[in-house]
C-alpha cells in the first residue's frame, strides 16, 4: 500500500486523476488534495505520501516553486499538466513521468504503476538492508518522515511518544524525528529489543531509563532528562522488568 497526493488548481481535473487512480491494480489510498503551493505543502508535510501528481500552475505559484520549498524530497512524482514546454524541467526533479492534458487514462495509470513499483523495491532494500544489520546483532530501524528516511541505531532511540496517527521519536543526540505511523506499531516491533509501553502515549528504551520517582504518582526520568508518565496498571510489570535487569 502507498500514499498518494495530488495537487491540482482545477477541481475538475483533481477530480478525473482520482476517479482514474481508483481503476489502478496498485494498492494505493489517497492521502489528500489541494490547490496551491501553499496548501501543497501542508499536505505534504503532513501526510508524507509516497507519490505526488502535480500540476505545473497553481494558484499561487508553480510546481516547481513547491518543489523547491523542499531540502530534498523522498515521494516520487509524476507531473500532470497542459504545459508540455516544460517537460525538460520537470525532468530535472527526478519526476517517474509527465503526462499532458486532457489526461488519457492508461497514460496515468501505467505512470503510477512504474512508481509504485520503484516506491516498493525502496522500501524492500532498505527492510533488507535492515535486517541484515539486526542479524549482525546491530539493532537498527527505517524511519521514514516528510524530507528524508532514517536508518537507525535502536540503541540510540530514548522514546518514543504518539501523537495521534504520529509517532515522535527522541534520539540520543537530542533530535527528534515525526513520523507517520502510530505508536501501536513501534510498540509491536521494539518490544522485543527491550522497549517498555509505560502508558497509552509513551515508548521507553530500558537502556536509557535513569531512575523511577515514586512522587506524583510514578514516573520515569530518563537519561536526556525527559519525564514519562507511568501508567497505574504498567507499574507493577515494570517493577518486575527492573528485577530482571
Amino acid at each position: 500500500m502507498f500514499s498518494v497526493v495530488v495537487i491540482d488548481d482545477e477541481s475538475k481535473a483533481r477530480e478525473t486523476i482520482v476517479n482514474i487512480l481508483g481503476l489502478s491494480r496498485s494498492s494505493l489510498t489517497i492521502a489528500g488534495e489541494a490547490d496551491s503551493v501553499a496548501s501543497g505543502f501542508e499536505l505534504i508535510n503532513r501526510t508524507q505520501p509516497d507519490l505526488v501528481l502535480l500540476d505545473i500552475n497553481l494558484t499561487d505559484g508553480t510546481g516547481f516553486d513547491l518543489l523547491k520549498k523542499f531540502n530534498g524530497f523522498q515521494f516520487k512524482l509524476i507531473f500532470i499538466t497542459a504545459h508540455e514546454e516544460y517537460a525538460i524541467q520537470a525532468f530535472k526533479f527526478s519526476a517517474v513521468d509527465y503526462i499532458l492534458k486532457p489526461v488519457v487514462a492508461s497514460d496515468l495509470l501505467n505512470a503510477v504503476e512504474k512508481a509504485g513499483k520503484a516506491i516498493q523495491q525502496e522500501e524492500t532494500e532498505l527492510k533488507i538492508s535492515a535486517l541484515l544489520a539486526n542479524l549482525d546483532k546491530i539493532k537498527k530501524i527505517v524511519l521514514k518522515t516528510a524530507e528524508s528516511i532514517h536508518i537507525i541505531h535502536v540503541k540510540n532511540i530514548i522514546r518514543c511518544e504518539a501523537d495521534v496517527n504520529y509517532t515522535n521519536f527522541y534520539l540520543d543526540n537530542g533530535e527528534r524525528l515525526i513520523v507517520s505511523r502510530t505508536l501501536k506499531e513501534f510498540a509491536e516491533m521494539l518490544e522485543p529489543a527491550g522497549f517498555f509501553r509505560t502508558h497509552q502515549s509513551h515508548l521507553v528504551n530500558l537502556d536509557h531509563i535513569s531512575r523511577f520517582d515514586k512522587t506524583e504518582g510514578g514516573h520515569l526520568v530518563l537519561a536526556d532528562d525527559s519525564i514519562v508518565p507511568v501508567s497505574s496498571r504498567k507499574r507493577e510489570e515494570l517493577f518486575k522488568v527492573f528485577e530482571r535487569m
